[in-house]
């Protein structure tokens, strides 16, 4: 079934030689218009009832905030109305065929030389307005060892530094993972900022929909707030790691493997969320 996977998918040698070097790839187009839509208007027909569901719940007063015009200030931040929904895959039939699909299996077996298995999904809505997320690093959360994560992130919309777009640190996966500071809550909704090295530099991704950034967990990323006046920037992002880890933060659990089948691994001591937000107690990993 592997060979057959790799066939149906194949890396040129200049990607795979930038992801070497990188630490980081964009598969330009990898899902079609008609799969990108289709989970749009899944993901936002849920956003818009406004209900709570398994994996999502809007923290404000919905119907207040969708009815009257009072704005940012007297209702908070919007993406206390829009907040992101977490393991989607668990719920939804559609969320967990991308996270499954097999380009993106053969895609990340290509790249690590690992068979590859799934330890989450996640769906930021991002709306105009809405703070960023500052430079981190996934696998401080994730905490897979003794290797690391991978995360493979979808442009739902075209991707821009103007609309909150994912900026990456280009040869930051050599590093290890390193001690956060405390990030600017007026412009980050998540916790955790890790510094630029000296020497290296943030770098900004423009992707359309479809595209997708596939990145090694130790890659320094991070976004800016939405400053769009008219343009969302929605993405769908799943997390792997290698089939042969020891283990990872329980937070993930169950990992799925791309044959659907559920796998048991140690847990780890520490990880939780991918990016704590503010409204949480400051993570004991901050202690590393």
């Amino acid at each position: 079934m592997t060979d057959q996977l790799i066939s149906n998918f194949k890396l040129t040698e200049e990607q795979c030689a930038q992801w070497e070097s990188d630490g980081y790839l964009i598969v330009r187009g990898l899902f079609d218009s008609h799969q990108v839509e289709q989970l749009k208007q899944t993901m936002q027909n849920i956003a818009d009832k406004g209900e709570a569901v398994p994996g999502w719940q809007p923290l404000i007063d919905v119907k207040q905030y969708d009815t009257e015009v009072v704005g940012v200030d007297q209702l908070g931040d919007v993406l206390k109305r829009y907040p992101r929904f977490l393991h989607p895959h668990r719920y939804l039939d559609l969320p967990r065929e991308m996270m499954l699909d097999p380009r993106v299996h053969d895609v990340l077996l290509q790249i690590t030389g690992e068979e590859p298995v799934a330890c989450q999904s996640m769906y930021y809505f991002k709306p105009c307005g809405a703070k960023g997320q500052a430079l981190h690093q996934d696998n401080l959360y994730l905490q897979v060892e003794p290797n690391t994560c991978y995360a493979a992130w979808t442009a739902i919309d075209p991707v821009t530094p103007e609309n909150g777009g994912l900026y990456v640190v280009p040869g930051s996966h050599t590093l290890d993972t390193q001690c956060p500071t405390l990030a600017d809550e007026t412009q980050s909704f998540t916790t955790a900022l890790v510094d630029i090295p000296k020497g290296m530099k943030a770098i900004p991704t423009v992707m359309q929909p479809g595209d997708v950034l596939f990145f090694n967990g130790q890659i320094i990323h991070g976004s800016g707030m939405n400053r769009s006046k008219t343009l969302w920037r929605r993405s769908f992002i799943c997390h792997y790691m290698p089939k042969t880890s020891k283990c990872v933060s329980e937070f993930y659990f169950p990992i799925v493997g791309f044959d659907g089948s559920e796998l048991t691994y140690e847990k780890s001591q520490a990880g939780g969320p991918c990016g704590e937000e503010f409204k949480d107690k400051i993570p004991s990993s901050y202690s590393y």
